[in-house]
């Protein structure tokens, strides 16, 4: 077996994570392929870009934390095999373990007491008049927010060609049901399980209290449309995970569809979502 590791330079500690990571993979017969800058970080020459580990690699190993993982998945285009990711201080929803369990990690990984999560992924395509398309992919969400004012937005939206709701707020966000637990939450939607087959319509601070959060099926095409307010024609911000900063003027239209491709995260056999909700969350319980 071999395991590409991608790590965040800017973690403390985290050549020392790296070092003790593959330490423990050798151990278990695992070879490992740096990509550079994680080479770069131990003071090596060889690597493996990550753009390579597709034909080169069994599985790729993060260390990180959950930004870490998005930014590596964008990173992966194309990458079908499963993802670990090793949180480097706490534990994230979307890490498969911290960089203490790093040996259970490789002891796991070893005798096939893993299994993988499948998660959906988004593809947004933005629209604009004489221009060419661009196409985005992102995990958790894709969002439209107010740009440089400090303005409300107005925007159309539809699913499936039937008008929705004309949404007045800070912003708008269409997430995976892996989002849920990101953006989504904060903007006050509800909790869904990784293997729902549906989308969450979210908006940011609405105008009205009246507009919720919305759980639409994953098989619909959702476009959404910016339109002028009171005269100002200011670009609007777009964004996928948090990466691809992109104004978007009124006339563009963002069209936001599920992805052919599946992001396959690697979990511990005895580890689940509901456990993972319990401990980032502090759920309690009675007693």
């Amino acid at each position: 077996m071999t395991a590409g590791i991608i790590a965040n330079p800017s973690k403390p500690g985290a050549a020392g994570v790296i070092r003790r990571l593959v330490e423990a993979l050798g151990a278990q017969g695992i070879q490992s392929h740096l990509d550079p800058d994680t080479a770069a970080m131990l003071g090596e020459s060889a690597s493996t870009p990550a753009s390579e580990f597709t034909h080169s690699t069994d599985l790729v190993i993060v260390l990180g934390g959950d930004g870490t993982m998005l930014e590596a998945i964008s990173r992966l285009d194309g990458y079908d095999k499963p993802v670990a990711g090793i949180n480097i201080g706490t534990l994230g929803f979307l890490t498969t373990c911290t960089d203490t369990e790093i040996p259970e990690f490789a002891a796991a990984l070893n005798s096939g007491k893993t299994t993988t999560s499948p998660r959906t992924l988004l593809t947004a395509t933005i629209h604009r008049d004489g221009r060419p398309d661009e196409s985005f992919t992102a995990l958790n969400e894709v969002t439209v927010a107010r740009g440089e004012t400090g303005r409300l937005v107005a925007l159309r939206v539809a699913v499936d060609g039937d008008h929705l709701n004309d949404y007045r707020a800070d912003g708008l966000l269409i997430a995976t049901p892996t989002g849920s637990t990101a953006y989504s939450l904060s903007a006050g939607g509800p909790l869904i399980t990784p293997s729902a087959g549906v989308f969450l319509i979210t908006p940011i601070c609405p105008h009205s209290l009246s507009q919720r959060s919305l759980v639409v099926g994953d098989d619909v095409s959702i476009r959404v449309s910016p339109e002028p307010v009171g005269g100002d024609s200011s670009p609007l911000l777009f964004t996928a995970d948090g990466r691809d900063n992109t104004g978007i003027s009124p006339g563009d239209s963002i069209e936001v569809a599920k992805s052919p491709r599946l992001l396959h995260l690697l979990r511990f056999a005895d580890h689940s979502f509901y456990q993972a909700l319990r401990l980032k969350l502090h759920w309690q319980g009675l007693g």
